[in-house]
């Protein structure tokens, strides 16, 4: 199984760390992993994506001309990334921040109100958190097990104390959209 998948939002969203425990999670499992970050020149507030490749076999290019899934955190993301879509292709939107809908008839859309379910959760730095819960959910690309060991690896030993609010926020994006 091969999974093509493009994160977007704007920068202070936590769109390459999202990317990063993703593809952590892949290479536990034993995955083929790439991940490829785009940001802007602004130290936050403008644009942010990044590309993640988990799959079985050998991964040819990072680069993803027609991903498999796109999770759009604003409305600027969506915008771009979803004529990208493969046909039949997942497009997870944050409806907190997006209210618009999907243009495209042959893409499944899965809505989850990302930041205001992490705003819940007292903090809205989880929103990328929350719409990961919900990827894993649709998708099974990783085991939800795994997402706490690659949380370890990717955040700083000193914000260890914020992982159980992360898994939180995973869990919570998941039960969103069983």
């Amino acid at each position: 199984m091969k999974h093509e998948v493009i994160v977007a939002g704007f920068g202070g969203q936590g769109v390459l760390l999202l990317g990063q425990v993703l593809a952590y999670a892949g290479m536990v499992e034993g995955k083929e992993v790439s991940w490829l970050p785009s940001y802007g020149p602004e130290m936050r507030g403008g644009t942010a994506n990044c590309t993640v490749v988990l799959s079985d076999t050998e991964i040819g290019s990072p680069v993803v001309s027609q991903p498999s899934c796109v999770i759009a955190l604003n409305l600027p993301s969506m915008e771009k990334f979803e004529p990208m879509l493969k046909p039949g292709g997942r497009l997870i939107i944050n409806t907190s921040l997006i209210d618009k809908k999907a243009e495209r008839a042959d893409i499944e859309v899965v809505e989850v109100p990302a930041t205001e379910i992490a705003n819940e959760l007292g903090s809205g730095r989880v929103a990328n958190m929350v719409a990961l819960g919900a990827f894993v959910q649709q998708t099974k690309a990783v085991d939800f097990t795994t997402l706490e060991e690659a949380l370890k690896k990717v955040l700083p030993q000193r914000r260890h104390e914020l992982i159980p609010l992360n898994l939180q926020a995973i869990q919570r994006g998941a039960e969103e959209t069983k």
